[in-house]
């Protein structure tokens, strides 16, 4: 209660006097803020849809090429530990080397399907992007038709306790984009 009465005073006080502070205060208050749902919009865009399944196609078939390899490299292991008793140092050696191939093939393999700059990845970014990109644009689009300054992705901050959907814009910008 007492902080409700303090800034309502400092508001008032700063409506008669010419500070910089009194400035920065009158400012923020008139500042516009809108909340859009990223997850809503992109459920709604059949794009997406369809860039999910293709990309997660092409995930189970790498997945499935790595996989074959792992699984070669441990028959490969295993049959070697029913015969090491019968095989000379030369062979134990050999066959060891080539399970240790088999093994960098499927890691060599997964990292470039899967890592950081993998092949996913860049499939991901090149299905993805101009998707993003057009979300961005009618996000851009609303907000400079509407005047407000900042804009909020209501699905990746948990921090959001409660929005009035009157500040939601995620309808108007699937509208904008023709959804």
């Amino acid at each position: 209660m007492k902080r409700q009465i303090i800034i309502a005073a400092v508001i008032t006080i700063c409506q008669f006097v010419n500070l910089p502070i009194c400035q920065f205060v009158s400012s923020a208050s008139a500042q516009k803020y809108a909340l859009v749902d990223l997850e809503y919009i992109l459920k709604n865009i059949p794009a997406y849809e369809r860039a999910t399944e293709q990309l997660s196609q092409v995930s189970k078939r790498w997945q499935a090429e790595v996989d074959a390899l792992n699984t070669e490299a441990t028959t490969m292991y295993k049959n070697y530990q029913n015969e090491v008793v019968f095989l000379s140092q030369e062979q134990k050696q050999a066959r060891q080397n080539a399970i240790m191939q088999k093994e960098k093939e499927a890691a060599d393999l997964k990292k470039k399907y899967f890592g950081p700059e993998g092949e996913l990845f860049k499939k991901r970014e090149s299905l993805m992007s101009p998707i993003q990109e057009e979300i961005y644009n009618a996000v851009k689009e609303v907000s400079e038709l509407r005047g407000y300054q900042m804009v909020v992705d209501r699905a990746s901050n948990s921090g959001i306790v409660f929005a009035s959907p009157r500040i939601d814009i995620s309808n108007e910008v699937l509208q904008k984009l023709g959804y």
